[in-house]
């Protein structure tokens, strides 16, 4: 096992109707579709991105 920490990251919300930059950074971040997830690796880049989408993103366990 690595020493990498990682974050899942799960879509919970459409992004019909939000800005554009931020479907891109949910784009960014992998999620194509409602209910997609991503296991991520945890850096401030990543932390700022999840941070920017809050409302449609959820961490997973």
């Amino acid at each position: 096992m690595s020493d990498k920490k990682t974050l899942t990251v799960k879509l919970v919300r459409s992004v019909a109707g939000t800005r554009q930059d931020h479907r891109a950074t949910v784009r960014g971040l992998g999620l194509r579709r409602l209910n997609s997830e991503r296991t991520l690796e945890d850096t401030p880049a990543v932390r700022g991105m999840i941070d920017k989408v809050a409302y449609l993103v959820r961490l997973v366990g």
